[in-house]
């Protein structure tokens, strides 16, 4: 059984990371690892989907994965996308980079390999969101168009939310080129707070994200960051840096019962 890194969210609600332990893929992809999109083994893939599916207590198809593209759309995931035939659902998942759901059973998820995961929760309308914010969808503030999403479908107040901000790249060893520091700071991110001059620029991904989620609402104790480097930690969890872009990929997922 695939092993996860869990966070307590509510009653009712799953919410995890995967981690490299206990699948079937190999080399690169070892050992657990689900995206189909990343050049592993489709059998392995496949594999492994049905053994968290199983763990979760879901059929496969009620696993929702987009195919990201660091671009900021934002898909809400109803039964009628849960009933469409595979290709056609694939085609409305194409270059989405986050999913808001209310349906219960059904398992929304985002990959990353050092790229920043965020788990939303609305308890009182019982909704969630499950966000990829790699250092381009932050400099577009994903995060903060998924919380306005979850507004219009679900009537959110972001003031309630409940938010986890999973395992990635910290800030000693996010290290970017000077047009990624650029874009940051045309973007009117705090740059005394979310950057720092080694020999080149390093950017805290995490903490860019925690302060989009206080900006936009968020209070600062539900708020709840691992601080776990995929980096340093690749042993356990996937790192695109340190692994190659040809590797696995971490499933930040949740569920609602």
């Amino acid at each position: 059984m695939p092993k996860l890194l869990e966070y307590a969210l509510g009653d009712g609600i799953h919410a995890f990371s995967t981690m490299r332990a206990d699948g079937t893929s190999q080399g690169a992809y070892a050992h657990f690892n689900i995206n189909p999109y990343c050049g592993d083994n489709p059998e392995h893939v496949a594999q492994n989907l049905n053994s968290l599916c199983h763990m979760l207590g879901i059929a496969p198809t009620n696993l929702v994965m987009p195919h990201q593209t660091h671009e900021t759309t934002v898909r809400q995931v109803g039964n009628e996308l849960l009933s469409m035939p595979k290709e056609v659902r694939q085609m409305v998942l194409e270059g989405v980079d986050a999913l808001i759901t209310n349906v219960p059973g059904v398992c929304i998820g985002v990959s990353t390999a050092d790229c920043i995961p965020i788990i939303l929760y609305d308890a009182e309308h019982r909704a969630t969101a499950a966000i990829h914010a790699g250092w381009r969808g932050t400099v577009k503030r994903i995060a903060q168009n998924a919380i306005a999403q979850m507004r219009t479908a679900f009537a959110t107040n972001p003031q309630t939310l409940r938010a986890v901000i999973a395992p990635g790249i910290s800030l000693q060893n996010f290290e970017v080129g000077d047009e990624v520091y650029e874009a940051f700071a045309n973007a009117a991110f705090p740059m005394g707070e979310i950057a720092k001059r080694y020999e080149k620029w390093h950017i805290n991904l995490p903490l860019c994200n925690q302060l989009q989620l206080q900006e936009a609402g968020l209070k600062a104790e539900n708020i709840y960051a691992t601080d776990i480097c995929t980096y340093d930690r690749c042993n356990e969890f996937f790192s695109a840096r340190r692994l190659g872009i040809n590797s696995g990929r971490i499933f930040t997922g949740v569920t609602i019962s």
